[in-house]
């Protein structure tokens, strides 16, 4: 989405509907930063609508933990530290890699054959081929959440949609801008894809851990490599 789309009014019968959309579209891209205040005003402007339409979406994305609630300062992206976002990604490595088990048993084949051609889609992405990063859409459009869809178990897919999906999904596209990881995550998820192929649960799960516990190790190592300097004054 461009920042023109970002700043067009909206005009529907359904504006909290598609308030919500864009302004999670907006949060997925970085339009609006980690921490950005959510101004009702500013935004009720820029969109042409009124505040309570805007409201219900901002209400929504807090329910999607994307947004948070300051005491005194209103609605903020969200922000986490560090040390949050390594707890996140231990649980993401629990939960997708028990999806990813139960999927190698019940996915079905034409659903094997959608994911095939996503990855085909994905390699020939121009961010992907260039390095500047991994970007995947939400819902189906994601190769994640139809994993977890393939899981077959309700309960695990309603987890990590309506708790953690959108979280995770937030800081996985920002994961994957970091150098070489595009081309080394797009590979990874094509171990995924085949251990899915061979029915074979043990490699299905031993293939998504390892996929998220290198996006965790990339991810310490940029905090490593942030921290150094500090290091060194001291």
């Amino acid at each position: 989405m461009t920042q023109a789309d970002y700043a067009q009014p909206l005009v529907s019968a359904n504006l909290s509907s598609l308030a919500f959309e864009r302004l999670e579209q907006a949060i997925m891209t970085g339009e609006l930063k980690p921490g950005e205040r959510l101004s009702e005003t500013t935004l009720a402007k820029r969109y042409g609508i009124s505040r309570g339409p805007l409201r219900e979406a901002i209400g929504r994305l807090e329910g999607r933990n994307l947004v948070e609630r300051v005491a005194n300062q209103g609605a903020r992206v969200i922000s986490l530290r560090n040390d949050e976002l390594i707890d996140l990604l231990v649980i993401r490595e629990s939960l997708e890699g028990m999806a990813c088990r139960l999927a190698a048993t019940r996915i079905k084949p034409a659903e094997l054959k959608r994911l095939q051609k996503m990855l085909e889609q994905h390699a020939q992405d121009d961010a992907v081929v260039s390095g500047r990063g991994y970007f995947q859409g939400g819902g189906d459009l994601d190769f994640h959440y139809r994993i977890v869809k393939a899981s077959g178990n309700a309960r695990l897919f309603q987890m990590l949609d309506e708790e953690l999906y959108s979280l995770l999904r937030l800081y996985r596209q920002r994961l994957s801008t970091r150098p070489g990881r595009p081309r080394q995550a797009l590979e990874e998820h094509r171990r995924v894809l085949q251990a899915l192929e061979a029915r074979d649960p043990d490699a299905a799960e031993a293939a998504m851990r390892a996929h998220i516990q290198s996006s965790r190790a990339s991810l310490e190592h940029h905090m490593a490599s942030e921290a150094a300097p500090a290091s060194d004054v001291a």
